[in-house]
């Protein structure tokens, strides 16, 4: 006998969105743990059971659980399940986004990186690059 699913929030994804449904069920679940909704150590459902009472394919809540524990904000247990892990102290600064596109040659550039080299030849005369 199934245990039916008491999930604290209520989650609504709409398969008419342009947003694919694993991106709309990470972003409900996401703000439900920064807004405490779900709160440290919450056990969620279990990747199946999610997917028959939401409708979805199982890889889809897969996909956003997998994201989630990416973030470090959902810990899976292997045959235990999936918890809420994020500590709250740190729940506030996360909630402040500070994504901006990564510059890959602003990052070269505080590396330092090369900051000169030099070509040598070894004796089978395959190219050496010495970086200081």
């Amino acid at each position: 006998m199934k245990r039916p699913i008491n999930l604290p929030v209520a989650l609504g994804i709409k398969s008419q969105s342009a947003c694919p449904l694993y991106l709309q069920l990470y972003n409900q679940l996401r703000q439900a743990i920064l807004e405490q909704k779900l709160t440290v150590g919450t056990r969620l459902p279990s990747t199946r059971a999610l997917a028959c009472t939401l409708g979805l394919s199982r890889n889809t809540v897969l996909n956003a659980y997998e994201a989630l524990v990416a973030d470090a904000l959902l810990l899976a247990r292997k045959g235990s399940g999936t918890y809420v892990s994020l500590p709250s102290d740190t729940i506030r600064s996360l909630a402040a986004s500070t994504l901006r596109p990564f510059d890959l040659w602003g990052a070269l550039r505080e590396a330092r990186f090369p900051a000169t080299s030099a070509c040598l030849r070894d004796s089978d005369g395959n190219p050496l690059y010495v970086h200081r």
